[in-house]
């Protein structure tokens, strides 16, 4: 049985997670960077990551980085316009991190709104045909030699800066996921174990209590 304060750990952390913000890694292959990603969007409160590319060895890579993490929800895809499209649906603005003439500051975007953020392959972007469909494309800005960041790299810088928008506009005071859904993976990351085996038998999770203390159930493997 889990304890109390991770019991509320957990509830807290799916609390705070904002369910108006996306990222996407189109063809990013690298698995220290994919698992930084995840990492970084987990600390900033994003539960939903899309992992996109056409090429089973880079797919196999993203959901091995993505089991490096059972925080975040990440989804593989292997068409970039049928996803656009569903974003585009949820209302969420569609930002690829890319320098072009078109780009602007990443510092200039209202990260309030709701968004979807998209990292290209480490050493290409994101692929030109993605380009193609993005409301923005944005960059960092630099001083120094180099003319880019490692990936995982600008991709904490932008979401951080998303992060302080989010906080100085109290986006984070109230639980924005669906009730339902939160209650869903509270159940599978306060009860993995149970959980899975509740998924292969086909049954419905036991309801959680209403209190901020774990509920008590009897659980039967076997039943």
């Amino acid at each position: 049985m889990i304890n109390p304060e991770r019991f509320q750990k957990i509830r807290k952390l799916l609390e705070l997670r904002q369910s108006d913000l996306a990222m996407v890694m189109d063809n990013v292959n690298k698995p220290h960077n994919l698992a930084a990603i995840i990492r970084t969007c987990d600390a900033v409160g994003i539960e939903t990551i899309h992992a996109v590319s056409q090429k089973p060895a880079i797919r196999t890579k993203q959901k091995t980085a993505g089991g490096s993490s059972k925080w975040t929800n990440l989804t593989l895809h292997d068409s970039m316009p049928e996803l656009l499209t569903t974003l585009r649906s949820e209302g969420k603005q569609i930002l690829a991190a890319h320098f072009n003439e078109h780009s602007v500051d990443y510092r200039s975007i209202d990260y309030t709104k709701p968004t979807a953020i998209i990292m290209g392959a480490e050493k290409f972007g994101p692929a030109a045909s993605t380009l193609e469909h993005v409301d923005q494309t944005i960059h960092i800005p630099m001083q120094g030699m180099v003319e880019s960041l490692n990936v995982s790299v600008a991709a904490a810088v932008i979401l951080f800066e998303l992060q302080r928008q989010r906080l100085q506009a109290g986006c984070y005071d109230k639980p924005t996921l669906d009730p339902a859904y939160l209650q869903k993976r509270l159940f599978e990351l306060s009860y993995p174990t149970i959980s899975e085996t509740l998924r292969h038998q086909g049954k419905p999770y036991p309801p959680l209590s209403e209190e901020r203390t774990p509920p008590f159930f009897t659980f039967s493997p076997g039943r």
